[in-house]
């Protein structure tokens, strides 16, 4: 494919022939919740797609007869329906690495006291398929199905950092300035170290390492990260005590070491 039909099919899905457009819709409107919304009226789905009214009663009628979506009787409203829930689990029961990371996971979570979460990609996010936390008082509340930013937080950042520069400018078409540069010290942090840290720069007062992980049959990319306040992961702790062993981590899980991941995107470049 050439740059300008990988750049069609990305931007402009209806020059696709493949695409199917009412599929995409439907889908649009179950990514209309969020997490913590628990019902939504035709209304409200609306004004997050922009389709109109009529195209999103016989989506809503359709998702619901198909178990997607289940109407509440007294309101109208529509809220997520089983059929969600099954994929769900389903895409999570066939995530193997979740099951192989957790109790490594815990183990740094524990010794860190804060967060240590397993993510991939899916779109201009990462979400979060397995999650553990510390016992510090103060750490962060995200759990499986949260989402974080691709472009700032640094668990999408040794994402970024493992992807061939060639495919660095689609990806951060929508990034802000200041994401490529970003990307290029996190490279270099994890081509020395195994692991890329952030002091601060997703959150005032958070601090965070990440490192990338690549699956089994070299076909599926993860990252993991772990993260809190300054109070609990002062820069030194971080570099010194949870970045090696989150390398150890990744390196332990991926078929290959994060160094070993990035010195490949980086022969890809050439």
């Amino acid at each position: 494919m050439t740059e300008q039909d990988s750049s069609i099919s990305e931007t402009e899905p209806q020059l696709d022939r493949q695409f199917v457009t009412a599929l995409a819709r439907g889908l649009d409107i179950l990514q209309c919740f969020q997490p913590n919304e628990t019902d939504l009226s035709n209304h409200e789905f609306v004004a997050r797609t922009g389709l109109p009214k009529s195209t999103v009663s016989r989506l809503t009628h359709t998702l619901t007869h198909l178990g997607f979506l289940q109407q509440v009787a007294d309101s109208g409203r529509y809220r997520m329906g089983g059929a969600v829930l099954r994929l769900g689990y389903t895409y999570l029961a066939a995530q193997e690495i979740r099951h192989r990371a957790r109790p490594l996971m815990q183990e740094l979570a524990t010794l860190s006291g804060v967060s240590v979460a397993l993510g991939t990609r899916e779109g201009d996010e990462i979400v979060y398929i397995e999650c553990c936390r510390g016992n510090a008082p103060v750490t962060l509340h995200l759990g499986v199905g949260s989402t974080v930013d691709l472009f700032t937080s640094i668990i999408g950042r040794a994402w970024l950092a493992a992807q061939p520069r060639p495919n660095l400018p689609a990806l951060l078409a929508t990034a802000p300035a200041e994401t490529a540069d970003r990307v290029e010290a996190a490279r270099a942090e994890i081509a020395e170290r195994g692991y890329c840290t952030s002091i601060g720069q997703w959150l005032p007062g958070v601090n965070g390492v990440a490192a990338p992980i690549l699956s089994a049959d070299g076909r599926m990319l993860h990252a993991i990260n772990c993260g809190g306040p300054d109070t609990v992961l002062s820069p030194d702790f971080l570099r010194d005590s949870i970045g090696p062993r989150l390398s150890a981590i990744a390196a332990q899980l991926s078929a290959l070491t994060p160094q070993e991941i990035v010195a490949r995107a980086i022969r890809a470049d050439m």
